[in-house]
């Protein structure tokens, strides 16, 4: 994704910069020299073609609704492999592409956001640092949690659970985990648990900073083992499944009642 954002903007800016010069310079030169008789660049009829629908694709990219494919099963049983979604770009403020800078300030994560990032890293040459990766907001700043035994301490309350009982699992995932409501504050939603717990400790979340974690607690790669997560790694929060698809032309699933799903 990030290769594609870096070829979106060079050919958006290529595309224009071509335009402009020929408007200023280019165009005069033709006009003086043959007028209607001498023909518009190859290059210029691209440019004029392309420029306005990939403009289009970056700002909507860029600071409305981006697409993104869940590749694991560290969200489920809320999101599957295979899930498209979509994220909403201004939630948490209006950002240039490539470097991420927020430039509008428009709103911070919630506890129990879904939230698309830049993956922090384990390691400054961690090969997935950069990536996008999208977990839950399970504590936000000024928070104190203790994650212990498969459950949540939140500024010293036990958060409830309800057993759902066994899940069935989804292209072979999760099948035999226990299915639990967890209760935040003011929001519920399903987890993923097993009975060897992964991921115990204690954090205190400073400003700036969030501690996130998957629904499936002893299948993801989140904030328990990594860190705390910076608010400028955001890339907007998660709401919508529009389309189910796993494997190639969907060989290995298509859940066509999932599309249009909001997500909890």
């Amino acid at each position: 994704m990030k290769l594609f954002e870096i070829l979106l903007v060079v050919l958006t800016l290529g595309s224009g910069l071509v335009l402009l010069a020929d408007r200023l310079y280019f165009a005069k030169r033709r006009a003086a020299r043959a007028g209607l008789l001498d023909s518009e660049p190859v290059l210029v009829d691209y440019a004029r073609a392309f420029f306005p629908v990939l403009a289009i694709v970056l700002v909507v990219r860029s600071f409305i609704a981006e697409p993104y494919k869940i590749p694991s099963s560290s969200m489920m049983p809320n999101l599957l492999i295979g899930d498209f979604i979509l994220v909403n770009k201004f939630s948490y403020g209006l950002r240039l592409p490539l470097n991420n800078a927020k430039i509008v300030p428009l709103g911070e994560p919630k506890r129990g956001d879904v939230v698309v990032f830049h993956f922090p890293g384990h390691a400054d040459n961690d090969p997935a640092k950069g990536e996008n990766f999208i977990k839950r907001v399970i504590g936000v700043p000024g928070d104190e949690i203790v994650f212990q035994g498969n459950g949540l301490i939140l500024n010293g309350q036990p958060l409830k659970y309800d057993n759902k009982g066994l899940y069935a699992g989804h292209l072979g995932q999760g099948e035999g985990s226990q299915l639990l409501v967890e209760h935040l504050p003011g929001r519920t939603h399903t987890v993923l648990e097993t009975e060897y717990a992964r991921g115990e400790g204690q954090w205190t979340v400073p400003a700036g900073k969030y501690l996130v974690m998957g629904d499936n607690r002893d299948n993801s790669d989140d904030g328990r083992f990594w860190g705390l997560l910076p608010e400028e790694n955001l890339r907007g929060k998660a709401f919508l499944i529009w389309l189910n698809c796993s494997g190639w032309f969907c060989k290995d699933g298509f859940e066509p009642s999932r599309i249009g799903t909001g997500i909890n």
